[in-house]
């Protein structure tokens, strides 16, 4: 054997069992803790640095700490993710004839609910995507006047879908 793997087995030997400590009590899984230890391990003997005996125990648990802090922040990502693709899972299909039906009667409701003025707004900034600038400059308004008759669409449009909620 090498100089580095005793004192690699060395290192072990004497360090195991607080690194395997730490890992349980951060991670509370012992299997996800062996493996953490573990691999500080591997990945001092595949390093070329040698550990001083003075301050190999405080390194070996700040490369424990740090990695189980990695799993944990991982763990967090993939939970937030999954939780995001069970929302998804949970949205019903809605098929393009019931999904036509249901835009109709918004332009329907759309066109009892608002002023003629209010309505060619509405369809020029949502249905044909036009900034407020080029909505005033095309019916010759300023972007003020815009951004006013929209927000007060969308006030009115809200406190009917929340009255209807009622």
């Amino acid at each position: 054997m090498t100089d580095k793997k005793l004192q690699i087995e060395r290192l072990f030997r004497k360090h195991y069992r607080a690194m395997y400590r730490l890992a349980c009590i951060l991670l509370h899984d012992g299997d996800e803790s062996k493996d953490i230890v573990h691999d500080v391990f591997a990945q001092l003997l595949a390093n070329d640095a040698l550990l001083g005996e003075a301050t190999a125990e405080a390194f070996l648990l700040s490369c424990v700490r740090n990695r189980c802090l990695n799993e944990i922040r991982n763990r967090k990502t993939h939970e937030r993710v999954k939780q995001l693709f069970m929302l998804d899972e949970d949205l019903e299909y809605t098929s393009p004839e019931e999904l036509e039906t249901e835009i109709k009667a918004l332009h329907v409701g759309i066109t009892k609910l608002f002023p003629p003025i209010c309505r060619e707004i509405i369809m020029l900034h949502f249905a044909e995507g036009l900034t407020f600038r080029e909505i005033a400059e095309r019916m010759g308004v300023s972007e003020t006047t815009i951004y006013k008759h929209l927000r007060g669409a969308l006030n009115q449009l809200r406190q009917t879908l929340k009255n209807a909620e009622q």
